[in-house]
């Protein structure tokens, strides 16, 4: 048998006690978010530091170094609880009365316009894609 470094022997149980506690997950998706933001801040890249934490974390995921189940739970409950993080937004309209006016009628409007518009055009691209891909199928199969 193989015998097993001081380092990852210390590691298997911090990983078991990672996986066991939400809040351990939930400060580890924190502090990758974190990580992001100062890399951002101290590369001066014009990104988000959060899009750079999330890149982070898929890197770590897909290169092994971070288990699904090392952050589940913990970004589980940052999905459920995801309608805390609007609540700034919603006083803020609360705050602004026009909008409750023509205002905010024409800006709904744009709102649902463009999210139609948005979906429309995806799925005419995941349509023509699909034709695409089939016709590429169709003559490659009837050229051998």
């Amino acid at each position: 048998m193989k015998p097993q470094s001081p380092l990852l022997r210390a590691t298997v149980p911090a990983r078991r006690l990672i996986r066991r506690s939400r809040l351990l997950q939930i400060a580890l998706v924190l502090a990758i978010w974190l990580l992001g933001e100062g890399l951002v801040r101290l590369s001066g890249l014009p990104l988000p530091g959060g899009l750079i934490g999330m890149a982070l974390l898929l890197w770590l995921l897909l290169s092994g170094r971070l288990s699904v189940f090392s952050a589940r739970r913990g970004a589980d409950w940052f999905l459920a609880d995801l309608l805390l993080f609007f609540v700034p937004a919603a006083l803020a309209v609360v705050d602004h009365r026009e909008f409750f006016g023509l205002i905010g009628v024409k800006i709904l409007l744009v709102i649902l316009l463009s999210t139609a518009a948005v979906m429309l055009v995806t799925g005419l691209t995941v349509e023509l894609s699909l034709r695409w891909r089939q016709a590429l199928g169709r003559a490659a199969s009837s050229s051998r």
